[in-house]
């Protein structure tokens, strides 16, 4: 991948989804429960994620594949800021998900923290995705909330810190 492309990749696409979810846990527990990356196939279903290169911080090369029967989802990221306990964003750069992408934490109190989960695709497929993209947000808002709902119960009840 050439740094224009990354560049290119790196541009918010239409495809904007958000999921906000509190976690009765301290924002910093939060914090490394997200970016323990290998784990997260624990709580968004069907992936397996692993690091490429890196340490799992800035820099870092991520890869997610997702699979649902035959179908196969490989997701490429760079970690490309880190801040603990309240941000890390990454880039999207394969050929179908692309574009950036952020988990926040906000410390809410002693015990409280909520986390928001945001990404901004490029849509494939020019303008037949522009039009399939208001049939798949739905969808997607629905999976990101739904990870994000068994990344709180894993948290709170200790199995995943």
């Amino acid at each position: 991948m050439t740094s224009a492309d990354f560049t290119e990749a790196a541009r918010p696409g239409p495809g904007e989804v958000t999921a906000t979810m509190i976690v009765a846990a301290p924002a910093a527990r939060v914090f490394a429960a997200l970016t323990a990356w290998e784990r997260q196939g624990e709580w968004i279903p069907f992936t397996k994620v692993r690091v490429l290169e890196g340490d799992g911080g800035e820099g870092s090369r991520i890869e997610a594949v997702t699979q649902v029967g035959p179908a196969i989802l490989r997701d490429l990221m760079r970690v490309v800021k880190v801040d603990p306990p309240f941000e890390v964003r990454v880039v999207h750069y394969g050929k179908v998900l692309r574009g950036p992408g952020v988990m926040r934490c906000t410390q809410l109190g002693a015990d409280r923290t909520q986390v928001v989960w945001h990404e901004w695709f490029h849509l494939p497929a020019g303008p037949a995705g522009r039009v399939a993209w208001p049939l798949l947000w739905p969808g997607s808002k629905a999976g990101l909330t739904g990870a994000l709902r068994r990344f709180a119960r894993m948290v709170e009840s200790g199995r995943l810190a």
